[in-house]
């Protein structure tokens, strides 16, 4: 207690400001300011991940089940079986895919063509929600329809109600050798969606899975089982229960295990922001070693006085400990405060506007993540507590008489 009460006065002495007290008054200011800043970009960094997950899993299936080698999957009969029992999944549906040339007036492009079955595809797809032109209606087998990205139609020069052909790669082998002729589908557009992702809008097209088994020569084989949960927060435990149902007879990927490498960038693009405003915190800590140092050096008479009134050298480096967390709690909760007023006048009033004719958000997103307000806090207060520890050592270690000798 006695030594919180001393590091106290030494902080907050209003004698007079002198060098050591505007160091002092520095460390806090820059503690304050990097351990905002960290907060600010971290959010902004939770913001962009958010709303990256909320497009993906809003469009793409929870989990995807295949087989280890991609082959096709001829019989899956034992697996939906085992998937209609469970409780926590909404629904499944097949699906086959595979690369396609469409060509429209003239203009040709390679294209991810997608099969899904029309009865089963909304329950693990939000393809329904992201329609902008047109309906889910792929029609009978004989006009079979297609639905296309918004950007994929326009640089097709399509709208709905205009057919496309679709060229399949199947036999390609036969076809260059001019053994066989190419298998060419045409599709009437029958809608366009917009999910908001570059990768699907220009490059995936959707129609019916006996129309796609048809055109990429897999009979009647498909290649996986697309499914979704209830609740999302429980896709891990249903991969972990289904990998001990089935073992290695399939391979079952989660929304994450799909885009892993985007994530993996956002998680590096993440740890070097912290890293590199780290530093702001480290700087700040390295004026508060200086500002300790002179402290020590400036009051030897009064450490030497607390030593020969019984104070032993524990008590004196504890003082000085004491000093340093003070300044660490301090630049860390004005920190997090000052952060928290900037990310919530971000999220309300938009300080950092975005041009929505280019962007899909109207400003730059904010999220707050409780760990990051334990964790950058604490980072503070530890690299402010090391900058003490040698302060403190140095002031515990002076000896009494020569401390005052000349006083």
């Amino acid at each position: 207690m006695i030594e919180r009460m001393i590091a106290m006065r030494y902080f907050l002495s209003k004698k007079h400001v002198g060098f050591v007290t505007a160091i002092s008054i520095i460390s806090v200011v820059g503690l304050t300011i990097g351990v905002a800043a960290l907060i600010v970009i971290l959010s902004v960094f939770n913001g962009f991940g958010g709303l990256v997950t909320s497009i993906l899993v809003n469009f793409d299936p929870h989990l995807r089940i295949e087989l280890p080698t991609k082959s096709p999957l001829a019989e899956y009969g034992e697996l939906a079986t085992a998937l209609e029992g469970r409780k926590d999944i909404a629904g499944f549906s097949p699906f086959v895919s595979g690369k396609a040339l469409v060509v429209a007036r003239n203009i040709t492009r390679v294209i991810n063509v997608k099969g899904v079955e029309p009865a089963t595809v909304m329950k693990v797809s939000g393809l329904r929600d992201r329609l902008v032109l047109g309906s889910v209606d792929f029609g009978d087998e004989q006009s079979s329809g297609i639905i296309l990205g918004l950007t994929l139609a326009d640089r097709l020069g399509v709208v709905v109600g205009d057919s496309v052909a679709v060229v399949s790669p199947a036999g390609s082998d036969l076809v260059l050798l001019q053994l066989a002729q190419p298998l060419i589908r045409r599709f009437r557009v029958v809608g366009i969606y917009e999910s908001n992702n570059k990768d699907y809008d220009g490059y995936y097209a959707f129609v019916r899975l006996s129309a796609a088994q048809r055109l990429l020569g897999l009979g009647d084989k498909v290649q996986g089982i697309e499914l979704r949960t209830y609740d999302m927060d429980d896709v891990q435990d249903v991969k972990a229960d289904l990998e001990r149902q089935f073992g290695d007879a399939f391979r079952i990927q989660t929304w994450y295990d799909l885009h892993r490498e985007l994530y993996s960038v956002m998680q590096i693009e993440r740890w070097i922001a912290y890293i590199i405003l780290s530093l702001i915190v480290g700087v700040a800590s390295f004026n508060l070693l200086g500002s300790l140092t002179m402290t020590v050096i400036e009051k030897t008479r009064d450490i030497g006085i607390l030593k020969t009134m019984g104070a032993t050298p524990r008590t004196i480096g504890k003082i000085f400990m004491a000093q340093g967390l003070l300044v660490g709690f301090l630049g860390a909760f004005l920190g997090v405060v000052i952060g928290l007023v900037l990310v919530y006048l971000q999220a309300e009033y938009h300080l950092f506007p975005l041009d929505p004719t280019v962007y899909i958000i109207p400003a730059i997103p904010v999220q707050v993540d409780v760990s990051d307000l334990i964790v950058v806090p604490m980072t503070a207060i530890l690299l402010s507590a090391l900058a003490g520890a040698y302060p403190a050592r140095r002031a515990a270690n002076l000896i009494p008489v020569e401390a005052i000798r000349w006083e």
